[in-house]
């Protein structure tokens, strides 16, 4: 017994997977999870879609929709002071045009004056469907987070709920919910998410697998385990019954690494499995971000991939990074949009996929700075 509970110890440190809560009787077989496998890998690298306009910006984390015959992207702008959150258009996932904010910044005696890191809410998740967004009480929705504190994801980060009545097809500014939905500081935080709360993704189970209609899954930071490369992150679930009030769903997360970054989850499912792509970084054994993903039946228990990659740093213009995916199925081909960092830290946003598209025409001008790891 002794043994057994150091090799356990012993397999912790070194940052292998981990799944809490699971078992055999909720682990999804490797037979099925080779399936998924298949199905979601792309191996072509297009290149670029949205390049920041100036050097000094930093794009970050796509989220992909359909509305009225066109495809819409949400995105992240860093640009010195803090986060916010832009929308582009396309009509055929390569070439996307900018169409403006939709989260800015605002006055100082706002909770999250400096900082808006949104993602659209109630998409449909079925693969290879419609991908349109839902209303729910007469509201489009979009999570997101932020904070009041100026820089690259300082100061004290929390989860906050913006929304509107009019078709998030244009730019324009959302509303926001006065206050935070849940914070590091709330006292139901647990061990793991008792620091900063991360990007997050809302779905509308109408199934209701949790005891709740809307899901949400989000990355955090707590004060527990530390690594040479910082403190480990997290992906956990909270729920909701009206999108405005929100609790967490169990004290511990559904997927950790123990050490590095886990985060960035966009939920799809495909056939009756729940598949959560998300990113890696910081693993031992492993350089720069990377993409991955977990399947579930019932969205509390995920069994994680152990083959290879699904997108990696290969190319001079992901060379650092390659991570923070959004993963759709349209007209037989699999899209994975990413953030692309190269190594002068220039940050984008590009996709690969399931069948050679070409190549991108767009490219990051050169830039002399140093990297760094801003993940």
């Amino acid at each position: 017994m002794k043994k057994i509970i150091i090799v356990f110890l012993l397999l912790q440190g070194a940052g292998c997977s981990a799944v809490f809560g699971q078992s055999s009787k909720h682990k999804v077989p490797e037979k099925v999870m080779r399936q998924i496998y298949k199905k979601v890998k792309t191996p072509y690298k297009y290149g670029l879609v949205i390049v920041p306009p100036k050097n000094s910006k930093k794009v970050d984390c796509p989220t992909v929709y359909r509305m009225n015959g066109k495809w819409f992207m949400t995105y992240i702008v860093y640009n010195g002071r803090g986060y916010e959150t832009w929308l582009a258009t396309s009509q055929d996932l390569l070439h996307w045009k900018t169409l403006g904010r939709l989260l800015s910044f605002s006055k100082q005696s706002d909770w999250d004056a400096d900082q808006k890191a949104g993602y659209i809410a109630l998409e449909d998740y079925q693969w290879g469907e419609s991908y349109h967004v839902r209303k729910y009480d007469g509201k489009y929705w979009m999570s997101y987070f932020g904070g009041h504190t100026k820089g690259y994801e300082k100061g004290t980060l929390s989860l906050g709920m913006a929304y509107t009545s009019k078709k998030p097809d244009r730019a324009f500014e959302w509303n926001r919910l006065k206050k935070p939905i849940l914070k590091p500081t709330d006292k139901s935080a647990s061990w793991w998410d008792n620091q900063e709360l991360y990007k997050s993704m809302v779905i509308w189970d109408r199934q209701q697998t949790t005891g709740y209609p809307f899901v949400m899954f989000y990355n955090a930071r707590g004060d527990s385990t530390n690594s040479k490369k910082g403190e480990a992150e997290r992906i956990g679930m909270a729920v909701s019954k009206d999108m405005v009030h929100w609790k967490r769903l169990g004290k511990n997360p559904i997927l950790d690494h123990h050490t590095g970054i886990t985060g960035d989850p966009d939920i799809q499912k495909i056939g009756n499995v729940w598949v959560m792509f998300y990113y890696g970084a910081f693993w031992p054994h492993t350089s720069g971000a990377f993409d991955r993903f977990a399947c579930s039946y019932d969205l509390r228990h995920w069994t994680d991939w152990d083959g290879p990659d699904l997108i990696k740093p290969s190319k001079s213009y992901d060379a650092e990074f390659a991570h923070k995916p959004f993963v759709l199925k349209y007209k037989g081909v699999v899209y994975h949009f990413y953030c692309a960092v190269n190594k002068y830290s220039q940050r984008g946003i590009a996709v690969a996929t399931s069948r050679d598209m070409g190549k991108s025409k767009l490219h990051f001008k050169k830039h002399p700075s140093k990297s760094n790891n801003d993940n």
